[in-house]
């Protein structure tokens, strides 16, 4: 029998304290707010990691990129779920609305870029498998939109360097109440 995790209650928000199932809202959850790269929340803490897949729920406002353009060796899915984004995808721009499911294959390069009047809320969901790499490659897109390298690199702190680091917070205002 697979034990129920304990929650943890933490000044951010409630995180799991093992391993185990667990039933967690995400308003009641600990987020982290990226700056520039929006808001997220995770349902780990560093005592209950998922060992095979990887969920978070995000949150953009109009202009925030989720993350710097990229392409990695695992499959990621997104499913947007209020308000309005843009997905920039193998050098293409399309908008997403409520709804619509983007699915990636592993080294499918893309960014999801908030778009619209107000928040966006997306699940993004991605597989754990390890060596997988990644890269940052350089495209014009993404760079107009703030989500882009100038030099393409294989390395996270290289793409990320203008980023401060992100800050763990409770739930944000913007996050739809209903």
């Amino acid at each position: 029998m697979v034990p129920e995790a304990p929650l943890e209650q933490t000044d951010a928000g409630l995180v799991p304290a093992g391993e185990g199932w667990f039933v967690l809202n995400v308003r009641d959850a600990r987020w982290f707010n990226a700056g520039e790269l929006g808001f997220g929340a995770s349902f780990e803490s560093a005592d209950a990691r998922f060992p095979d897949l990887g969920i978070n729920i995000n949150l953009l406002l109009p202009g925030q990129p989720s993350c710097m353009y990229h392409g990695e060796g695992a499959q990621e899915d997104f499913l947007v779920l209020s308000g309005e984004c843009v997905l920039i995808v193998e050098g293409q721009e399309r908008t997403l609305r409520a709804w619509d499911f983007v699915h990636c294959p592993a080294w499918t390069e893309h960014v999801i870029v908030g778009a619209g009047d107000g928040p966006c809320v997306f699940i993004a969901v991605g597989s754990r498998r390890k060596g997988r790499g990644i890269i940052y490659p350089v495209n014009d897109a993404a760079l107009e939109r703030g989500a882009g390298v100038e030099n393409e690199t294989p390395n996270p702190d290289e793409a990320y360097a203008r980023f401060p680091e992100m800050t763990r917070v409770s739930c944000p205002d913007e996050f739809p109440r209903d």
